[in-house]
Order: structure tokens, then C-alpha cells, then sequence
């Protein structure tokens, strides 16, 4: 009920500063962005409490596929709060608030809240594994809203049409460098996350083969796929250019956001056996006749 109650409460605060941000189409105010920043603030602070709440009360903190979900949320969250107060006239919560509520409800409607198998030998590589993994998503979320904003900054200027009542959005040059670097640094994380997760495998592989994972399970393929691909982005991004100007940037980005909400459906729907309990996995790769 706490748990619920408290999901709840965040979810709500940041629904209605997404609320606030959308009247921006509709109509001008003085007081909207004092009274957006204290909804998405309250979101935030009651979002901070329930991470920690869940890390003090939890025997391995944030060690679940429910709690990556809402670090992540939180990640944005944060990134959302610190651009709103650095650009109060942008409209970066039409961009970034749904997002983070999009990772929330899967986090209550989909993720599993079953703690991830943990020893004492895979504590370092899970910690670097799962810190690599969600700086890489949430680099990627960032360029994707960067990506869409330059999209349509790009679209008015070429057309010359005015700004949309009470939007605006930062200028080509800087959601450019926004898009290039949140490519490289997705790139890389991703990139760290899938070896050192690999690394993880055989660590438990070699000392605990009951919490191994088979090498054609959905969690290992699916990341791998989405790393070879973002490090293909970044290549392509450093060595070809044009492809860090206009609008080809912005394509990258996106591409990369659906290659993510892929890879990140098709382990949330395929079985997996990536945080089951030891003796389930051991039990069932002996019944599959091992890895």
C-alpha cells in the first residue's frame, strides 16, 4: 500500500506539471512557471523519498528490474528540474515529463519487483554493469528529446512560421551539440554495460553456475544488438561530419530512442531468466540441458 500510495503521489505531481507545460499552447501567465517548477519539485522530492525508502528497507538497494525503471525516471526527472531553472521560457517538460512517466508505468505495470540474484563475486561488475546500463538509456532519452526539438525548430525556421504561443525552444546550434554528445556518451555506456555484463555472466558462470545466464537468453542478445548499434550511431556521428549538422542528427537520435523502446519491449515480453532466483535458473538450464 505504501509502495502504491507513494507511486502515486510523484506520479500525480509530475502529471500535473506536464499539465501546466501543455497550457503554454493555450495561453500566457506569470505565476505558471513558479507553480510548474513546485509540482515537479514536489514530484521529484517524493520521487527521491521513495528511492530511498526502498534502498534503507531492501537487502540489496535498487536491485530490481521495478527499481532500474525508476532510477531511470528519476535520472530524467532531475535533468528536467535542472533545465527548467536554467531555460525557464522552454517547453522541455512537453518533451521529457512524458517520458519519465512512461518509464514510472512500466516500472508499477511491467517490471519485475524480484531482487536480482547477488553474491559477493558479482557485486562490483553488477554494480558497474546496471550503473553503465542506465547511464546509457538515459543518455539516449535525453538525445531523443533534443533530437525531436530540433526537429521542430528546424521545420518552423524553414518555413518561417512565428513560435507557437508560450514555446520556445533552444536554438539549432546548442540541441546539435545536445544530439552529438548524448550519442557518443550512450554509445560508450551501452557499450560498458554489455561487456561488463558479459563479464558478470562468466564470473557467476565460473563460481555460482546455478545464477549464469544461457547465452542466447533475450537479456544478453537484445543488449547486445542495441550496443553494436549506438556504437555504429557514434562512429557514424564522429567520423562522417555532416551527419553532426541539420537535421541528420536528429534521425540518429530518434532511430536510436525506437531501437531502444525495441530492445527494451522485447526483453520485458520474451522469457528471461535474468533476475530469477538461483535454483530456478540452475533448475531450469539442467532441464534445457545447460548452457
Amino acid at each position: 500500500m505504501l509502495s502504491g500510495t507513494s507511486i502515486f503521489c510523484f506520479a500525480a505531481s509530475y502529471t500535473v506539471a506536464l499539465a501546466l507545460e501543455v497550457s503554454r499552447l493555450f495561453f500566457r501567465s506569470g505565476v505558471r512557471g513558479a507553480i510548474l517548477l513546485a509540482f515537479g519539485g514536489a514530484g521529484f522530492f517524493a520521487h527521491t523519498i521513495f528511492l530511498a525508502y526502498r534502498a534503507s528497507s531492501e537487502s540489496m538497494p535498487l536491485a530490481s528490474e521495478f527499481d532500474w525503471y525508476l532510477v531511470a525516471a528519476w535520472a530524467l526527472a532531475a535533468i528536467y528540474i535542472y533545465l527548467t531553472l536554467h531555460f525557464p521560457r522552454t517547453a522541455v517538460g512537453l518533451f521529457t515529463l512524458p517520458l519519465v512517466l512512461t518509464l514510472v508505468a512500466v516500472a508499477a505495470r511491467f517490471a519485475s519487483r524480484q531482487p536480482f540474484p547477488q553474491t559477493k563475486a558479482s557485486q562490483f561488475w553488477g554494480t558497474v554493469h546496471g550503473g553503465f546500463l542506465l547511464l546509457g538509456t538515459v543518455a539516449v532519452l535525453v538525445g531523443f528529446v533534443a533530437g525531436v526539438m530540433h526537429l521542430m525548430q528546424s521545420a518552423r525556421l524553414k518555413s518561417k512560421r512565428p513560435a507557437t504561443l508560450g514555446i520556445q525552444l533552444p536554438s539549432l546550434e546548442w540541441l546539435e551539440r545536445a544530439n552529438s554528445r548524448a550519442t557518443v556518451v550512450a554509445a560508450l555506456a551501452l557499450a560498458a554495460g554489455f561487456v561488463s555484463g558479459l563479464l558478470l555472466n562468466l564470473v557467476n558462470r565460473s563460481a555460482r553456475p546455478g545464477e549464469a545466464l544461457p547465452w542466447s537468453d533475450p537479456m544478453i542478445w537484445s543488449s547486445g544488438l542495441l550496443s553494436a548499434w549506438m556504437l555504429a550511431a557514434a562512429a557514424f556521428s564522429l567520423l562522417y561530419r555532416p551527419a553532426r549538422q541539420g537535421r541528420k542528427v536528429a534521425y540518429l537520435t530518434v532511430a536510436s530512442f525506437v531501437f531502444l523502446v525495441a530492445v527494451l519491449a522485447v526483453q520485458l515480453a520474451l522469457p528471461t531468466l535474468h533476475g530469477e532466483q538461483p535454483g530456478r535458473v540452475e533448475s531450469t538450464i539442467t532441464a534445457g540441458g545447460g548452457a
